[in-house]
């Protein structure tokens, strides 16, 4: 897992020493990469060329470098952290059973799963409950 932005590695130190260590014990177990030029974040259509800004985006790609989810946000909007753990957590337990089990919305490990198929149409509710 790791962060990358426009910003320098100074900066990216500073931010991590000054804020982000302040709000996450032993600050952030990952690490960060400075994209100066924008160029990984016009790959993946989030650097904004006018403001010559990474915009915020969160890519989860798995081991064969396929791009599983993506959200892309406003800078006014931060991410979830959780539910970014979450989603890493259901894709590799669907990647473990090779699509065997699959995670419906608000899984959490432990949490029963789905089986796909066509026995499931229908009576997804009938496994997952999300109001109990």
């Amino acid at each position: 897992m790791f962060s990358v932005s426009v910003d320098s590695q100074f900066v990216h130190k500073i931010w991590d020493e000054e804020e982000l260590s302040n709000m996450v014990d032993g600050g952030i177990p990952f690490h960060m990469i400075s994209d100066a030029g924008g160029a990984i974040g016009k790959v993946y259509g989030v650097y904004d060329e006018n403001a010559g800004v990474d915009i915020r985006g969160r890519f989860l790609i798995d081991p064969d470098g396929v791009v599983q989810a993506m959200e892309v946000l406003t800078p006014p909007v931060g991410r979830n952290f959780d539910e970014t753990i979450r989603q890493i957590r259901a894709f590799q337990l669907v990647r473990r059973t090779k699509g065997a089990e699959a995670c419906p919305a608000e899984w959490q490990p432990g949490k029963p799963t789905l089986k796909p198929g066509p026995a499931l149409v229908g009576k997804v509710w009938k496994v997952w409950q999300p109001n109990k």
